[in-house]
C-alpha cells in the first residue's frame, strides 16, 4: 500500500472509531475529517454507521455538506456503511424531509429496514472477489431496494443487494467494520489505489 495513501473518515457521528482501527490493520493511514479543509488531503472518504439524520444536520452546520458532494461527484473515492449507505444514496425512501443525502450512487434505500436495534443479526455473505464468506453485522440497517443500472452487487443477503459499487464509490447495509476480518477494507483500498494507479 502506498505510504502517502491516506483514507480520510468523517467523523462527525457515528462509528468512525472503528474504521481507523480496520484501516489501522491494515498499515493504512487515516484522518479524522470534520472540516472541508480536511478534504483536501485524503485519498479516499469513509462515511460510516450512526444515524442518518443527525450525520445529515451536522454535514450542514459543519459547512462540509457541499465541499463532499462536490468532491466524491468529481472523483473522490468513498465508501459508506449503513448510514454511510444512507447518506450517499440517490434516493432515501422513508426519510424524512431534513435528510440531504449525497446522491453519489444510484440506489434507493429504506431506513432501518432490517428492524430496530433488537433486531440486530449477524450472516455469513458471500463477497465477489473474497476466497471465503464474510461475516456481515447488521445493525439497524438499512435496505437496497433500487440500484441503478451502473451499480455492481458484490453481495446480497436473502435477496437484497447488501454490498454495491459504482466506480470508486463503494457502500454495504452492514458494519464490515465491528469485525476483526479487514478483506472488505483491503478490497476497497486496493481498488481505489488501482483506479488512481491507471489515471
Amino acid at each position: 500500500m502506498p505510504g502517502s495513501f491516506v483514507v480520510g473518515v468523517l467523523a462527525l457521528q457515528g462509528a468512525f472509531r472503528a474504521h481507523e482501527d480496520a484501516f489501522s490493520r491494515l498499515g493504512v493511514g487515516t484522518v479524522e475529517v470534520r472540516t472541508p479543509q480536511q478534504l483536501e488531503h485524503i485519498g479516499a472518504i469513509v462515511l460510516p454507521g450512526g444515524e442518518s439524520t443527525t450525520m445529515s444536520k451536522l454535514l450542514v452546520t459543519s459547512g462540509l455538506l457541499a465541499p463532499l458532494r462536490d468532491a466524491v461527484r468529481s472523483g473522490l473515492p468513498a465508501f459508506g456503511t449503513c448510514a454511510g449507505l444512507i447518506m450517499l444514496s440517490r434516493e432515501i425512501l422513508d426519510g424524512r424531509g431534513d435528510e440531504t443525502p449525497l446522491a453519489a450512487l444510484d440506489v434507493s434505500v429504506r431506513r432501518n429496514a432490517y428492524g430496530r436495534q433488537r433486531d440486530s443479526f449477524e450472516r455469513d455473505i458471500d463477497v465477489a472477489g473474497l476466497d471465503r464468506p464474510f461475516r456481515a453485522v447488521f445493525i439497524r440497517a438499512p435496505r437496497i431496494e433500487r440500484v441503478g443500472s451502473d451499480v455492481e452487487v458484490l453481495a446480497s443477503c436473502d435477496g437484497a443487494p447488501v454490498l454495491v459499487r459504482s466506480g470508486s464509490v463503494w457502500a454495504s447495509s452492514f458494519h464490515p467494520e465491528l469485525t476483526t476480518d479487514p478483506r472488505i477494507h483491503e478490497s476497497f483500498v486496493h481498488g481505489v489505489v488501482a483506479a488512481t494507479a491507471g489515471r
